[in-house]
C-alpha cells in the first residue's frame, strides 16, 4: 500500500487534559491501528511538556485555538473538567474536528442536544468515551440475558474512596466535589453503573436518586431505576468504599461481575434448577485497558464512514444524560450549568 494513502487513513488526535485518563487513552491509541496522538493541550507549558515527555507526544499547545487550527489534527479528545466538556467540544466541532469526549458527555441534556445538532450539521463524528458498552464481555453478556429467565433485580455497586474527599472535608474545593465544575458521585462514578444498566436494558420508565449530600454536592448515593418487570439499583460512592460488583438475577440464574461496572471483567454465571448448576466464568477481553475497545469501535465507525452508527450511539448517550439529569433534579443537586 502506498505510504501516503495509508497516512491519510490514520486518525490524528489532539488531546485536552493531562490526567491519568489521558495517558490511558494514549496507550489505547497505541494498541489500535490507524490512529495516533500527535499533540496535547495544557494551560501551563511546564505541565504540558512534562506530560508530553512522559507519554511520547511530540507537540504541546498552551493555546487551544492554535491546536484546533492545526491542520494535521482531525480529532480532538476532550478530558478536561466536566463543566468545560461542552464548551471545548463545541469549539472543536466548529473548527471542523471530530470529537471524542470523556464521560460525562456534558453537564446537561440541553448542552448535549446542541452538540449533537452541530455534529450532524457539519457531518462530523462525535463520540462519548464511555468504556462499558464497548467491552467484548459486555457485548457477549447482552446476548445471554434470556438465560436468567424472568429478570427480577439488577444491582451495581461502584464505590471508590476519593483522594480528594479529605481535602473537601478540610474546606478546600476540589473540582470533583464542586457544583460549579459539575462534580459529584453521580457524574463521576455512578454514571458507569447507569451506563451498564441502560446499555443492556435501555431507558427506564422511572428513576429516583437518594443521595448523601454535603455542601450541595452528592458524595455518594443510590439510584433506583424502575423497568416494567424489574428494578435496578446503582450505588456510587466517593466518600467510602466497598466490594464492587454488578449482578443480574432472574428466576433461572444470575450473572455476576465482581469488579466495578467500568471494567466488566470475568462474567460469572450460574444456571439450573434451584441454582444448583456449576458456576462458570467467561471472558474474551485480552487488553486490560478498557479504552482500547471503545477507541477500536470509534475507529471502525470512522473507517466505514458509518454516520448512522455514530448517531445511534449519540441517541443512547442522550438517553443516559436525560436519566442522569432526572436523578440530579430528584436529589436536588444543582449545577452552575443549569442556570445558563
Amino acid at each position: 500500500m502506498d505510504d501516503s494513502i495509508q497516512e491519510e487513513n490514520i486518525m490524528k488526535i489532539g488531546t485536552i487534559g493531562t490526567g491519568f485518563i489521558v495517558s490511558n487513552f494514549i496507550n489505547a491509541s497505541r494498541s489500535n491501528e490507524n490512529c495516533e496522538v500527535v499533540a496535547c493541550y495544557s494551560r501551563k507549558l511546564e505541565t504540558g511538556e512534562a506530560f508530553a515527555a512522559k507519554n511520547g507526544v511530540n507537540k504541546v499547545y498552551t493555546d487551544l485555538n492554535e491546536m484546533l487550527n492545526d491542520e494535521t489534527i482531525d480529532t480532538i479528545y476532550v478530558a478536561s473538567p466536566n463543566s468545560v466538556h461542552y464548551e471545548q467540544a463545541k469549539m472543536a466541532l466548529n473548527a471542523g474536528k471530530n470529537v471524542i469526549c470523556e464521560k460525562p458527555f456534558t453537564s446537561t441534556s440541553a448542552e448535549l442536544k446542541e452538540l449533537i445538532a452541530l455534529a450532524k450539521e457539519k457531518q462530523l463524528y462525535l463520540f462519548e468515551a464511555i468504556i462499558p458498552i464497548h467491552l467484548p464481555n459486555f457485548k457477549w453478556l447482552k446476548t445471554q440475558l434470556d438465560r436468567v429467565g424472568e429478570l427480577k433485580i439488577v444491582q451495581c455497586n461502584f464505590s471508590q474512596y476519593s483522594s480528594k474527599y479529605d481535602a473537601f472535608k478540610a474546606g478546600k474545593n476540589p473540582n470533583v466535589f464542586n457544583t460549579d465544575f459539575s462534580g459529584g458521585a453521580l457524574m463521576d462514578i455512578n454514571m458507569y453503573n447507569i451506563h451498564f444498566v441502560m446499555g443492556l436494558f435501555g431507558k427506564p420508565e422511572e428513576v429516583h436518586y437518594f443521595a448523601n449530600k454535603e455542601e450541595g454536592i452528592d458524595t455518594s448515593g443510590v439510584v433506583i431505576m424502575k423497568y416494567p418487570n424489574f428494578v435496578a439499583t446503582c450505588v456510587g460512592c466517593k466518600d467510602s468504599k466497598s466490594k464492587n460488583l454488578s449482578q443480574i438475577q432472574g428466576n433461572k440464574g444470575y450473572f455476576l461481575i465482581e469488579q466495578e461496572s467500568s471494567r466488566v471483567v470475568d462474567v460469572v454465571s450460574n444456571f439450573g434448577s434451584n441454582f444448583s448448576g456449576l458456576a462458570t466464568t467467561y471472558s474474551v477481553q485480552e487488553n486490560s485497558n478498557g479504552m482500547h475497545y471503545e477507541l477500536k469501535d470509534f475507529l471502525e465507525i470512522v473507517e466505514n464512514n458509518d454516520y448512522e452508527a455514530c448517531w445511534n450511539l449519540l441517541d443512547y448517550s442522550l438517553d443516559v444524560m436525560e436519566v442522569i439529569e432526572a436523578c440530579r433534579k430528584d436529589a436536588g443537586v444543582v449545577f452552575a450549568a443549569d442556570n445558563k
